[in-house]
């Protein structure tokens, strides 16, 4: 787990000299992409570079695919967000080994709360335990999104915050029911991982909504993730997010 903090930390620090220089603008490589992206990518590098691990970023694909251990990360997950103020980004990352994901930290960038978990161990919100809220029902549930569905899904209310990594983290920690992902083939394991396993070490259930591997090492790769706070609740989510109209 100190690799990972000392990697958020050092993104932290680069994003700091970012908000001082006032620099939120496209980084011109490829659509989507801000120049905070690449800094706070250079600053994470840097860290894991250094420590023999392999990486793989959605900045900078995949980087020793061989290593014992490989780290998933999105250095700023929400940059979108981050350019226009919003308070809602963070780094992502999950620490991958041959028995799959073994540690994922997940800082909001904004507000500096921390999420992690370690395989087998809980998961934690800022060093207090957290749990999903175990409720079964659909119709009571509060569910985030990414994107906006073009028909209902059954839920009581949505919320559309643009983080996937920290939208899964408040599945975790009993804020949200449930969530789903509403554009598909979106998201690379670097937006999802981090937030997947504190959701399972938190008693939450994450699949991919075509029952693919989440945690795959591709940086071309795509999934769909669907999180819900019980097996009873993602059977329903599942249903209806298989039956949505094409977007």
């Amino acid at each position: 787990m100190g690799l990972l903090v000392d990697t958020a930390d050092a993104v932290a620090r680069a994003m700091q000299g970012v908000q001082d220089a006032n620099d939120f603008g496209l980084s011109g490589r490829r659509h989507g992409q801000y120049a905070l992206d690449l800094r706070a990518d250079d600053a994470a590098l840097a860290v894991l570079r250094s420590a023999g691990v392999g990486v793989l970023s959605e900045e900078s694909g995949l980087e020793r695919p061989d290593a014992v251990e490989i780290v998933i990360i999105d250095p700023v997950d929400g940059s979108t967000n981050a350019s226009r103020g919003i308070p809602w980004y963070a780094t992502s990352l999950c620490l991958v080994d041959a028995d799959g994901p073994a540690a994922a930290l997940v800082v909001n960038l904004a507000s500096g709360v921390r999420y992690w978990a370690e395989r087998g161990g809980g998961a934690f919100r800022d060093g207090e335990p957290i749990r999903a809220s175990g409720l079964t029902r659909l119709g009571d549930a509060i569910v985030g999104l990414n994107g906006i569905p073009p028909q209902h899904l059954g839920y009581a209310q949505s919320r559309v915050f643009g983080a996937v990594a920290l939208d899964l983290c408040q599945v975790a920690a009993g804020v949200f029911d449930g969530y789903v992902d509403c554009i598909r083939e979106a998201h690379g394991a670097w937006d999802h991982a981090g937030g997947s396993l504190i959701c399972r070490e938190a008693g939450a259930v994450v699949v991919d909504c075509w029952d693919r591997d989440l945690f795959v090492l591709d940086h071309e790769a795509r999934r769909t993730p669907i999180a819900a706070a019980t097996p009873e609740l993602l059977a329903p989510l599942l249903d209806a997010r298989r039956a949505m109209l094409p977007l």
